[in-house]
């Protein structure tokens, strides 16, 4: 096991030093710097000092690897528009996206698990079709369009919940559903699948043969395999939903790391920019890593292989 979690972590590492390669070359492609932070109305002259005090003329190797030695040590610039510290804005913003992200992951597995194995035990019946029209709708529907529908529906209509804030528990409510049920589709169709294919087992019909409790032989013995490869898929859902939550958190007045995203992507905020784009790749990398360690605890193959 020591091993395997070593190789993976040199795995991560090695596609962190990728990942800030991209986002530096990007975010050095998409404009010039120095124009950005010399403002409108700045002269020829004022952009060539901005670009010399700030070395962006400069080898661009020079560049990353003097942004690379700041980054190591958690200096990650001064933002343009809020005149503070990246790093200060980010850790402001991301404690209202992680709670955001967790309990929409949640929300997505209480719902997705059981029906996908409700499915599984009842294959081509009513609650397989029902469950399979569910995944169907979810992939289908446009999440800013469903948000929309929710605050019509609960903000407008009934006028039950809050559709803007951080507040209550009950502001959560409505994004929470809206981020959860982007996911929701695929962890059902991966469980069921996965359900399927370990209750055709050997070992499962032996479990039945020996007359142990329905429930034991699915949960205990069935469940427990055919969850290897959604633990996977639910470390790349709660990246995708941490990055993806732009537009959940501009339509509910959030003011997490999504909306500063396009918040600094308006103002041209590089720094910022460069920043969230490194930060939310360093988190779906680690959670990627926790569930290959993770699955390999649970199934031994996995690390032997």
């Amino acid at each position: 096991m020591f091993r395997y979690a070593l190789k993976r972590l040199g795995l991560a590492i090695l596609v962190m030093v990728t990942v800030s390669i991209i986002s530096f070359a990007l975010v050095r492609a998409s404009g010039d710097i120095a124009i950005a932070v010399a403002g409108e109305g700045a002269t020829n002259a004022d952009i060539e000092a901005i670009r010399h005090e700030y070395g962006f003329d400069r080898p661009l190797v020079i560049q990353y690897l003097d942004w690379a030695s700041d980054i190591a040590v958690g200096n990650f610039g001064q933002s343009l528009f809020f005149k503070r510290p990246v790093i200060e804005v980010l850790f402001d913003r991301m404690p209202v996206t992680l709670m955001l992200g967790f309990i929409s992951l949640g929300f997505a597995m209480l719902l997705a698990i059981p029906l996908g194995t409700a499915a599984a035990l009842r294959p081509n019946s009513i609650i397989d079709r029902l469950c399979l029209g569910i995944a169907v709708l979810g992939q289908a529907t446009p999440s800013f369009w469903f948000a929309l529908l929710m605050i019509l529906v609960f903000g407008v209509m009934w006028r039950i919940l809050p559709v803007s804030g951080t507040e209550t528990w009950k502001h959560f409510v409505l994004p929470v559903v809206v981020l959860g049920y982007y996911v929701i589709p695929a962890i059902m169709r991966l469980t069921r699948a996965g359900m399927i294919e370990v209750l055709e087992a050997d070992y499962i019909r032996t479990a039945k043969a020996k007359g142990l409790n329905i429930g034991t032989v699915v949960f205990k013995h069935g469940l427990r395999n055919a969850i290897i490869p959604v633990v996977s898929l639910l470390a790349v859902q709660l990246g995708f939903m941490l990055g993806g939550s732009v537009v959940v958190e501009t339509i509910f007045s959030i003011n997490g790391v999504g909306h500063l995203a396009l918040v600094s992507i308006e103002r041209s905020d590089f720094p910022m920019i460069q920043g969230i784009v490194l930060i939310l790749a360093i988190l779906y990398i680690l959670l990627t890593l926790f569930a290959d360690l993770l699955n390999g605890w649970l199934d031994p193959r996995i690390r032997v292989s």
